[in-house]
């Protein structure tokens, strides 16, 4: 089986786990309207779709058409960063629970959550989606693509990251 191949099946398989995380992120965010939750940020969410299909869909396009070298000890480098990156972001759905979702919506009375990574930084996803969006692409060094998301993900979490500090004020 080539690298390329091998690179699409990692990159399918990231895919698959974010359609996961878009059906947690449903129906917890349906729950939080249930319980008068209030979206802030919608703005910018479209652009953090396609940004983030971007992502997958750069790579893969890099990959298949650029056709770099994968360097054996890169690849094996990224591979490990973007597993962390994954095991990073569930610690932070789980710690988050039905307080999760993929939105800024705030559900007015709830509490702030401290626990888990939020009791060291106060976005730890982001850090693994800035790791991951540098990362995979690198896999198959496909560095383009890693400094196109890289850089136009950064202009987005200062975005984002200033609408959820403003939502999350109003939890105690």
């Amino acid at each position: 089986m080539s690298s390329e191949a091998l690179f699409t099946g990692l990159v399918l398989a990231v895919g698959l786990e974010r359609v996961a995380e878009l059906v947690v992120s449903r129906r917890n965010a349906a729950q939080s309207f249930a319980r008068g939750g209030v979206e802030a940020g919608r703005g910018h969410y479209p652009f953090m779709v396609v940004l983030h299909t971007g992502l997958l869909v750069g790579a893969l396009v890099e990959v298949w058409l650029r056709r770099p070298d994968a360097v054996a000890v890169l690849a094996w480098a990224m591979i490990a960063v973007v597993a962390a990156s994954q095991a990073l972001r569930w610690w932070c759905i789980t710690t988050l629970g039905r307080q999760w979702n993929t939105r800024v919506i705030v559900v007015p009375g709830s509490a702030r959550v401290a626990e888990g990574p939020y009791r060291w930084i106060p976005h730890p996803n982001y850090v693994a989606v800035v790791a991951e969006g540098f990362a995979l692409p690198l896999v198959h060094s496909a560095w383009v693509t890693a400094v196109a998301f890289t850089t136009l993900n950064g202009f987005l979490l200062a975005t984002r990251i200033r609408t959820e500090d403003s939502a999350l004020a109003q939890l105690t």
